[in-house]
């Protein structure tokens, strides 16, 4: 790693070159179990994957009938992307997550090692962008990344200070152990549900 010209994560040419170089450990080559069983018991939702990376989750929802975009702001990671969604590779777009927006209502936003990737300074104005894109009853759910480490991406959080950035605006559901971590997250990582609350008035 000691030869990367990029080092700063908030910008594309970061993520391209890793890619290029295949470099990718966070990449597990496949969709998750966990994710899987979700979908599986869950009425088609439309639903968000940022910093989606090769998007394998992309085109197994659009398979199950999901309308699911994914995007991320790397050339090469979207190159990746629609590479790997095949049919649906339309569904794969190069977008900045804070400028996006939606055609439809978002039901879902899944969380993939987005937050991780993001430096610590940017979590408030990620939780910001979730509370914005997602409308009381809608879900942010996926795998958060549990880790003291000073040093990313990725970039492990605590659980105290992952409730200081959500609970204000969402309710947890579901919090499980993941059993089918690839290294870089073995051990350290959650499947968790939050629903967006009501707003108050």
């Amino acid at each position: 790693m000691a030869d990367f010209q990029q080092r700063d994560p908030l910008s594309p040419a970061f993520w391209d070159e890793r890619f290029a170089r295949r470099f990718t450990p966070w990449d597990r080559g496949g969709v998750p179990q966990a994710l899987r069983d979700f979908a599986a018991a869950s009425a088609p939702l439309t639903t968000l994957i940022p910093g989606c990376g090769s998007a394998y989750e992309l085109s197994h929802l659009a398979g199950l009938g999901w309308d699911a975009t994914a995007i991320d702001f790397s050339p090469a990671a979207v190159a990746r992307g629609k590479a790997a969604a095949g049919v649906h590779a339309a569904r794969v777009v190069q977008a900045d997550f804070f400028a996006w927006q939606p055609a439809q209502p978002l039901q879902l936003i899944y969380e993939r090692a987005f937050l991780c990737a993001m430096p610590r300074a940017m979590w408030p104005q990620v939780a910001a962008r979730w509370v914005r894109l997602l409308a009381p009853g809608a879900l942010l759910a996926g795998y958060f990344f549990f880790d003291e480490a000073p040093k990313g991406p990725p970039f492990g959080i605590g659980r105290a200070q992952l409730d200081a950035l959500l609970k204000a605006h969402f309710v947890c559901e579901a919090d499980d152990v993941v059993s089918d971590s690839i290294p870089v997250f073995a051990g350290k990582e959650r499947w968790m549900i939050w629903r967006r609350r009501p707003v108050v008035a």
